[in-house]
């Protein structure tokens, strides 16, 4: 997938005015996310993204511990200037979502089973109870 595909998409479903919002918003939870994913996944993942992100999410940011759902939420608006954590959801989950679609369902469901629960909602795949 081209870098310019990935970031309109991720700009349409985030509804970012600007292209380097969506970017900023890609770059941060990628990278956050690369902390959390591990092994195979991380690199099959990497591997169905452009480059530039593959890069991020391969050379993440240091996790001393996995994050929930709602500390990764909180993690994010930490990273991006401005952000409650309403707006860091909603970042999170355009990306997410976007990143899902490429992975393909099997490879969604091996990278939740490496997340704590919750993570199912965040990429737009909720898991029925």
């Amino acid at each position: 997938m081209r870098s310019g595909a990935f970031l309109a998409r991720v700009q349409e479903r985030g509804e970012y005015p600007t292209v380097q919002e969506a970017d900023r918003a890609a770059r941060v939870v990628l990278a956050l996310l690369g902390a959390h994913v591990v092994g195979e996944e991380r690199a099959e993942l990497a591997a169905r993204l452009p480059e530039t992100y593959a890069l991020i999410l391969l050379n993440p940011l240091q996790a001393a511990e996995p994050l929930d759902e709602d500390r990764f939420v909180r993690a994010t608006a930490a990273w991006i200037e401005g952000a409650t954590e309403q707006t860091a959801r909603w970042d999170v989950s355009a990306v997410l979502s976007v990143a899902a679609e490429e992975a393909g369902e099997d490879l969604l469901r091996r990278v939740l089973l490496q997340l704590p629960p919750g993570y199912d909602v965040l990429f737009g795949h909720p898991e029925p109870d």
